[in-house]
């Protein structure tokens, strides 16, 4: 096993001891100035921006996002890759399926573009060594020592994930453009201790466990890529006879994953997680992150569009990295509504909208809920034919009540027939479609 994968293995597994919160803090605050030395050695990008601060005044850098990011490629990684070269290489490996190809032994590969435009990532030989040994010690179940084997699904491949690949760890891919027949064929032959897939093809896959054709029972089921929603954790953790644990991974980085209790916790071993509050939300932020180990493409007070609530107590697993209640789901995905009181635009946050659906008829067995203006919302639920009108008015009731709490304008609130999307595209029960 390569040395930089078992390092960061065993510092992840039995390493990190924090008496406190303000240790783990103050460890983050040494761990990110030494890496931004050595950071703005190598970027223009960051140099400039730096420019009059002290090392200590980090926080005071501007705030970026992907598309900043992407429009500054060329000047903000360290390794002189062009944006021109590295996204040829991207979509050839995207059209080919074939994402073995990399630029001088780095990695490139592309976000999936939920955000509304795709982001390219780079990553090193060396960090993906990191990565693995980190997130092995953090989801596999076990001893990397004892055989394993790893179903993956995703949308595309990558050595990223490959590097996983070590000793007794069997990994195998499944590529999500397949039928999902193929893999229902596939995994009954293969029988994966572990599990990993968004949630869209793990609730697929229960399906085929529900019908009897996928028998398997993995030590293991990782959701990962999408929003777990509560109505499909359910679905799925009684098809396939066990509990789904979270890893939060994004194009960004290995941003959390479960405990032992199942809280999902952030990686702060990794990243620094600024957090930028939600007015009127309680425990409510978008992060900003500062990756402290990522140098091939610099994370530095990078906003992401997600949406996290914070854990009110304490997970009992004793860890000082701050614990989750909740992926809420994208800052793109809030739905405004306007107020009776004063006519001013206010925010409906999409668990606010999860819980009506939810909680309107426990015979609903998938939804989709899609806000088009301000006055317009569409919904589709799959349930028994005999009680779709039934279920369609109990949704209606708790969407106007709930409405009705906030005093705002009641919407128009139309049914369409519930159609599955297809798997290239990111599960999204709750979304909003027009730009506030």
């Amino acid at each position: 096993m390569p040395l930089t994968l078992m390092k960061d293995y065993l510092w992840t597994r039995y390493g990190q001891h924090w008496p406190s919160r303000r240790d783990l803090l103050l460890w983050q605050e040494r761990k990110v100035r030494e890496h931004l030395r050595l950071v703005l050695a190598k970027t223009p990008f960051y140099r400039e921006r730096s420019e009059g601060l002290l090392l200590e005044q980090w926080r005071e850098l501007p705030i970026i996002d992907k598309q900043v990011m992407m429009d500054h490629f060329d000047r903000l990684n360290t390794v002189g890759i062009r944006l021109e070269e590295a996204l040829q290489v991207a979509w050839e490996a995207e059209k080919s399926r074939d994402f073995s190809p990399t630029l001088g032994g780095v990695t490139v590969g592309l976000s999936s573009g939920t955000s509304g435009h795709r982001g390219v990532f780079l990553v090193s030989r060396r960090e993906q060594m990191a990565w693995a040994g980190t997130i092995m010690a953090k989801v596999l179940p076990g001893s990397p020592f004892r055989k394993h084997r790893v179903a993956f699904f995703l949308r595309a491949n990558s050595n990223l994930y490959n590097s996983v690949r070590k000793g007794p760890i069997r990994f195998q891919y499944f590529d999500m453009l397949d039928p999902v027949e193929k893999h229902v064929s596939a995994l009954n032959h293969y029988r994966p201790t572990l599990l990993v897939a968004p949630p869209s093809v793990l609730r697929l896959l229960s399906e085929a466990a529900d019908e009897g054709s996928l028998r398997m029972e993995p030590d293991k089921i990782v959701s990962v890529a999408e929003v777990l929603d509560p109505l499909d954790e359910q679905y799925i953790s009684e098809r396939l006879n066990g509990k789904i644990h979270q890893v939060y991974q994004c194009t960004e980085g290995f941003l959390g994953a479960t405990c032992t209790h199942g809280t999902l916790h952030l990686n702060e071993d990794l990243v620094i997680f600024e957090k930028e509050y939600l007015e009127g939300a309680e425990r409510k932020f978008i992060p900003i992150l500062t990756d402290f180990r990522r140098m091939t493409q610099p994370i530095i007070r990078y906003r992401l569009n997600d949406i996290l609530t914070e854990r009110k107590e304490p997970c009992p697993c004793g860890s000082q990295r701050l614990a989750l209640e909740q992926i809420e789901g994208r800052s793109d995905d809030v739905y405004y509504v306007r107020s009776l009181a004063d006519g001013r635009r206010r925010p409906v946050f999409p668990d606010f909208i999860r819980r009506a659906v939810l909680s309107a008829s426990s015979e609903i067995k998938e939804y989709s809920i899609v806000q088009h203006s301000e006055r317009l919302i569409e919904c589709a639920l799959k349930v028994q034919p005999e009680l779709e009108m039934i279920c369609q008015e109990q949704v209606r009731q708790a969407l106007l009540e709930l409405w009705g709490r906030l005093r705002c304008e009641a919407p128009d609130i139309r049914f369409r027939e519930y159609a599955r999307g297809s798997l290239e595209r990111k599960l999204r029960r709750v979304e909003r479609r027009f730009a506030p």
